[in-house]
């Protein structure tokens, strides 16, 4: 069915390296029309990843003061630069086949940012874009950050929402490579932390508008 997206939560925090498998096994299935369009809603154990354009200059520690913090370093080939994500960040992964959307990227990354703004909208909050930069921001802060894959114009990777993660961890690298822009989060900019749960439902909310709309 066409533009059918089917969403699937995780309630515990995982691991990086299983979900990237799990997502390029879920991109095969919807390139092979073997499965529909998905949305991955999630949280990641502790991990630094290093984007197809990572300048290893940005992490500010070690690998070995990483591993003694308990952050894993890994390397993946979604685009962008360094990127933390941890517990109290909200991933969203959609493995969208485009040809039922449309055939570009500008256009994928701009609904993804869209998305992301009418969530932050649902708590009076103001989010807006940086030109030149992908992401969102509220008042000058990084609050999510966009990194994706497109193969065969099928999408992989996609979106981290900083709900209330560690945002110290976000002091041990250089955000996206990008140096005079702070990061914030939803509890900082609303005082306290939504549940995940309902800031997953949100999202599959404000997402659905957006594609299915």
């Amino acid at each position: 069915m066409a533009n059918r997206v089917e969403t699937i939560r995780l309630d515990e925090p995982v691991s990086y390296a299983p979900m990237l498998e799990r997502q390029r096994a879920q991109w095969r299935a919807v390139v092979d029309g073997k499965a529909n369009s998905t949305l991955f809603l999630l949280e990641h154990r502790p991990v630094i990843t290093l984007g197809r354009e990572a300048d290893e200059q940005h992490l500010l520690r070690t690998r070995e003061q990483f591993a003694a913090e308990g952050i894993e370093i890994t390397e993946t080939d979604r685009g962008g630069d360094v990127t933390y994500h941890g517990p109290g960040q909200m991933v969203a992964y959609p493995i969208l086949d485009l040809n039922q959307w449309r055939r570009s990227v500008g256009w994928y990354l701009r609904a993804l940012e869209d998305v992301l703004l009418r969530l932050l909208a649902t708590y009076g909050l103001h989010g807006e874009r940086v030109d030149g930069l992908t992401g969102v921001w509220v008042g000058g802060a990084k609050v999510a950050a966009i990194g994706i894959g497109v193969r065969r114009w099928v999408t992989y990777h996609g979106i981290a929402l900083n709900v209330n993660p560690n945002l110290e961890h976000f002091g041990y690298i250089v955000p996206c490579g990008i140096t005079d822009k702070p990061v914030t989060s939803l509890c900082r900019l609303l005082g306290e932390a939504p549940p995940m749960p309902e800031i997953m439902q949100r999202y599959e909310d404000a997402f659905r508008a957006v594609f299915m709309g």
